[in-house]
């Protein structure tokens, strides 16, 4: 049984008609199925279905346990969205309800590879000498969340030092206990920073100068 019905597939089209270069939704999942990953793949297939820019790839983590590294995939189900260069855009468990908004958001920036973030941010960006790592802690039902997800993500699309992850914290609780995830959205930063609610864009860099101020103490 379709996931998508009719009338969301044609909303789906025409979101994603004119997308300006190829994407591709690495997806990984394994044999023995985790909880989400049959609906996982099949939501990825059925998306990329949709636009004859798009193409559906689908790995086996342990099979494919090299190409699952290359992509720094240590979970699953996950997906890297990539157009025509990796920009380490990320998601971790199912991007249903809410979150779908943010795998379609996803796949139009990669398409453009143009971040629409503000001056002062993009050029904090452009100066980065460290990674980043950011990790941000959604539930499908919660509506702030795809907020903080795109805003993550466009930071990831700015600069190749930036990874961004959008993470179910229901599919992986014992993430959710680590990073100590009271409510969503949660941004952690680097293991040592984090933001908590869907925070503006000014926020987020202010955090993210913090979090990269702490580690070259």
């Amino acid at each position: 049984m379709p996931l998508l019905n009719e009338q969301v597939k044609e909303q789906v089209k025409q979101q994603l008609d004119g997308l300006a270069s190829p994407v591709r939704l690495v997806m990984f999942t394994q044999e023995f199925e985790c909880q989400y990953c049959a609906e996982t793949r099949q939501l990825v297939q059925e998306v990329a279905s949709l636009s004859d820019q798009l193409e559906a790839e689908i790995y086996d983590f342990v099979a494919d346990e090299q190409l699952a590294e290359e992509y720094g995939i240590d979970k699953i189900p996950a997906i890297a969205v990539v157009g025509e260069q990796d920009h380490g855009i990320r998601f971790y468990g199912i991007p249903s309800g809410y979150e779908f908004t943010s795998l379609l958001e996803a796949i139009q920036a990669v398409a453009r590879n143009k971040p629409e973030l503000n001056d002062a941010t993009q050029a904090y960006l452009a100066e980065l000498n460290q990674a980043v790592h950011m990790q941000v802690f959604v539930t499908p039902t919660c509506p702030y969340c795809p907020q903080s997800v795109v805003l993550a993500h466009q930071m990831a699309l700015a600069s190749p030092l930036v990874r961004a992850d959008m993470v179910e914290a229901q599919e992986f609780p014992y993430l959710a206990t680590k990073y100590q995830v009271m409510g969503v959205p949660r941004t952690v930063i680097n293991e040592t920073t984090h933001v908590e609610g869907a925070a503006p864009e000014s926020m987020l860099l202010g955090k993210l100068q913090e979090a990269m101020a702490s580690e070259e103490e």
